[in-house]
């Protein structure tokens, strides 16, 4: 395994033959800057001398920005917190040690170690921001290669946290599901045919209920931890919540709350962002989107949110998941809204953007909670394609995400069964997807049809499910170990409650002229708090209007403010 993700990464000096065979876009990912170029570096940083073999950054540690090599050379390692040391690059004058996670000061996710005396350029994070923005074509290369980096340790499994357990336990799955969508790097070892995993579980001896074990870069071992828990041992939410008067709370990180944040922060606003469990919401599940505008080849959720994530990072909004919000007070009896979360923290901010979405709606069917992470599913990435690799699968649902996500699993899948409660898909699909999901042979569609029944034994997976078309009331059923559910969403607005922002019948924020006042469009009943996106009663329920909205925003939080764009 060492080797592998050695050669994934490109062991070696960074203009070896391997380096490069293993990078197709190496010159991109590992730039060497001219003098003249690092000389317009100098004024955002300060110059550090360093001894042989002193430890630059440590994985698992919260990394003190970028470096720039001046002189002599660092060795990048990886250590996964099981012991094992695994050559990653060496990079010396004119090249620079960071990646993405750097912009915002998260954990180094690799070690960097002095090979010999030298001198390196440190630029930290706040600095780092401000040097892409104030030198826009050097940044513009700087912010590639940090992508790149990421990019590469992801596709490695080179860095983050080690999950022991079966790659079909639901644990796993759930877990890997977390990170994935939040770009962190990760592994899975199996106890089955690695015995450094089955070594481990001997020595922690877990019952079935604390699988998975997870290892963090320290050396940290957590017993099928939550999400929240995971992402604390993972630097990824740090300490409390800074005592920071934000302008501007944007609650939810989907498309519509990172529109927000970019645009916002952009023009000056401090901003933070809150999501309960992962950037890109509802839509970063979405295999494929192909009628967003510029992408005419198609874009999946999961690129264009990290895109999005990317560039709130750059100009500086802070994002902080998995936090979640639950409740939010408007009495201002500071002068400002309070938001408490779900782990206790209490932020302050001067105005808020409320961009919660909605929430996966569960259809009323016997055992469902017992099966949900083992084989009923809420959303289709590679890591659940992988679980039904050449079986037959239920797909329920008629919408868009439902259509993107049955040609997805189409690739995977033997058959997909295509179950709606409705005669067709024309109402709540678009042409172009009805098309496509005609022409896979392999996706029946099968109308006025409905799920009635899950079994399996009450320790394991789904193993057995029944279904009844509504019109003739004949039953069936089959040997389906996993079904995936697109029953539409319920708007996420419970931490609104009693706060004295209107909500309609249903439960959708309204705004504008819905809301009995003269406001703007996407302000609500309480002044200073807007909405935007699929919470927002009356919005079109497409990835390009949430973006829109989320843009359209800034004026108003502008003008609340009293300020004007820098």
């Amino acid at each position: 395994m060492a080797t592998d993700q050695a050669a994934a990464i490109g062991a070696g000096a960074p203009q070896s033959d391997a380096s490069r065979a293993a990078f197709p876009r190496f010159e991109q990912t590992f730039p060497t800057l001219t003098d003249a170029e690092i000389d317009r570096m100098r004024r955002f940083g300060d110059v550090h001398h360093h001894k042989d073999r002193e430890l630059l950054f440590e994985s698992g540690k919260v990394g003190p920005g970028m470096f720039v090599i001046l002189s002599g050379h660092v060795a990048i390692t990886q250590r996964d917190g099981m012991g094992h040391v695994t050559p990653v690059i060496e990079q010396g004058p004119g090249q620079f040690l960071a990646e993405i996670g750097q912009l915002s000061g998260r954990n180094a996710l690799v070690d960097g170690t002095a090979e010999g005396d030298g001198e390196t350029l440190l630029i930290p994070p706040a600095s780092l921001r401000a040097l892409l923005v104030a030198e826009a074509d050097l940044g513009e290369r700087i912010m590639r290669a940090l992508i790149l980096r990421r990019v590469a340790l992801i596709q490695a499994g080179v860095g983050g946290p080690v999950l022991i357990g079966s790659p079909t336990l639901g644990g796993v799955v759930r877990l890997q599901g977390f990170l994935a969508r939040n770009g962190v790097p990760h592994h899975v070892l199996d106890p089955a045919s690695d015995t450094d995993a089955t070594d481990l579980v001997a020595r922690y001896s877990p019952s079935p209920s604390d699988l998975p074990l997870v290892v963090a870069p320290d050396g940290t071992v957590l017993r099928n931890p939550s999400e929240v828990d995971l992402a604390y041992a993972m630097g990824m939410i740090g300490g409390p919540i800074r005592d920071k008067l934000y302008d501007v709370a944007v609650v939810g990180g989907g498309p519509a709350g990172l529109a927000t944040a970019v645009y916002a922060a952009s023009e000056g606003l401090s901003v933070a962002v809150l999501d309960a469990r992962h950037f890109g919401g509802q839509a970063g599940a979405s295999a494929r989107i192909e009628n967003y505008l510029g992408f005419p080849t198609g874009i999946s959720g999961q690129a264009l949110a990290g895109r999005a994530y990317n560039q709130a990072q750059k100009f500086g909004a802070d994002l902080m998941i998995p936090v979640e919000a639950r409740s939010l007070d408007c009495s201002k009896s500071d002068g400002a809204f309070g938001l408490t979360t779900e782990c206790g923290h209490f932020l302050k901010a001067k105005s808020i953007v409320v961009a919660s979405g909605a929430r996966y709606r569960r259809p009323t069917i016997e055992n469902l909670d017992r099966f949900e992470g083992r084989g009923i599913w809420y959303w289709a990435s590679p890591i659940e394609g992988r679980l039904c690799a050449q079986q037959e699968v239920i797909l329920v649902g008629g919408g868009n995400s439902a259509g993107q996500a049955a040609v997805f699993l189409s690739g995977h899948a033997s058959k997909v069964r295509m179950m709606i409660r409705s005669g067709g898909l024309a109402d709540s699909m678009s042409r172009y997807l009805i098309d496509r999901i005609m022409a896979t042979p392999n996706i029946e569609l099968m109308i006025h049809t409905e799920i009635v029944g899950l079994e399996g034994p009450d320790d394991g997976g789904l193993e057995r499910v029944r279904w009844r078309n509504r019109k003739s009331g004949l039953e069936a059923a089959g040997d389906i170990r996993n079904v995936f559910l697109f029953v539409g969403a319920d708007p996420a607005t419970a931490w609104l409650a009693d706060c004295g922002v209107t909500l309609d019948r249903t439960g959708f924020v309204l705004t504008g002229a819905q809301c009995g006042r003269p406001v703007s469009a996407l302000e609500t009943s309480v002044p200073g708090v807007f909405a935007v996106g699929d919470v927002r009663a009356g919005s079109v329920k497409r990835v390009g209007g949430a973006i829109g909205e989320g843009a359209q925003v800034v004026a108003a939080l502008h003008g609340f403010l009293g300020d004007k764009p820098a």
